[in-house]
């Protein structure tokens, strides 16, 4: 009998024998694991000696194995030493199976099958309700989960449930404070690869997602889509209470407030709240004595932008001929 650890690096078999129980740490190559498996079950069908393997992991997207049936179902293989041991040396890296497009070798022809994928483009592997393609039956099997609605991996902390194993590892890291994932510019952490990969444009000041209405660039593509309600006029966020609509959950949650009374932002020196976090910061430049806002015509500073406009006025009416 045997169990898997799963981790991003590893897959980690306890396999039993007759006289001890021994540990094997296989490489994760790729996603092919289980089409590996099933070839040392033939391969040791000519062996004297097998191993008897229970497999009870589920596949995920480039961190497991190739499995397109239920979180809790088994495979039984028999496998030869020698066959674990071909596995544990090709998933290295080695192997006599060229890709003839880049320098990478994979261990068994279907690795360097899946790996022409990436040259070719090709998607084999479609989906019967929307007719979207994939390039790996894996890739398939978890797109599914957004038509079936399942959720398979849990967190024992909290109970909330995932569609994929990578977002439950994620969502974890909240619990644990983890963040993995650290910028080389300014030390910043996050616990998310995307987040970091986002941030990065701070400072590369790249911005690839751009509005074909105005030609406006940003970082990311929710923040494309925000601001294309700037065309459009859509408002999806309702107010239950009077019927108002918004266009930015912000704005949305900061009217609720209206209704609910909440001012969950305090001031540090004299614990005045308000119910948004720009009314603190205009507030707290009473104790600052901060003054942002100069005046391009005199140089007058003032630490609300109303009050700089307001000011502006006098000096409109200044330049107003007598009548």
């Amino acid at each position: 009998m045997a169990s898997v650890k799963d981790s991003s690096e590893t897959l980690q078999l306890k396999v039993m024998t007759k006289d001890e129980e021994e540990e094997i740490k296989i490489w994760e190559y790729g996603d092919g694991f289980q089409e590996e498996v099933q070839s040392m079950a033939l391969a040791a069908r000519s062996s004297t000696l097998g191993l008897n393997i229970i497999i009870k992991e589920e596949e995920e997207t480039r961190e497991s194995i190739d499995h397109e049936e239920s979180p809790n179902s088994s495979h039984q293989v028999v496998a030869s030493p020698a066959s674990l041991n071909h596995h544990q040396e090709g998933s290295k890296g080695k192997g006599p199976h060229h890709c003839p497009h880049c320098e990478k070798s994979f261990p068994f022809p279907s690795y360097l099958e899946r790996h022409l994928r990436k040259h070719s483009g090709e998607k084999p592997y479609s989906c019967s309700i929307c007719g979207k393609r994939f390039p790996a039956s894996h890739h398939l099997t978890v797109h599914q989960r957004v038509h079936t609605g399942e959720k398979p991996y849990s967190c024992s902390d909290c109970g909330m449930s995932f569609s994929q194993l990578s977002g439950l590892k994620g969502h974890q890291r909240t619990h644990t404070g983890e963040k993995p994932h650290h910028c080389s510019t300014c030390s910043k952490s996050f616990s998310y690869l995307r987040d970091l990969q986002r941030h990065q444009l701070i400072h590369t000041g790249e911005k690839p997602f751009s509005c074909t209405d105005c030609g406006k660039g940003f970082t990311s593509p929710s923040h494309l889509t925000v601001h294309k309600r700037v065309h459009t006029g859509e408002k999806p966020y309702r107010c239950s209470e009077c019927g108002e609509s918004f266009s930015y959950v912000g704005s949305f949650k900061h009217h609720q407030r209206i209704h609910t009374g909440e001012k969950p932002y305090s001031c540090p020196d004299c614990e005045k709240c308000f119910t948004s976090s720009n009314q603190l910061t205009v507030h707290q430049r009473v104790h600052t004595g901060e003054k942002p806002f100069c005046c391009s015509e005199c140089g007058e500073f003032f630490s609300q932008q109303s009050n700089l406009k307001s000011h502006q006025r006098t000096h409109r009416r200044e330049a107003l001929p007598l009548l």
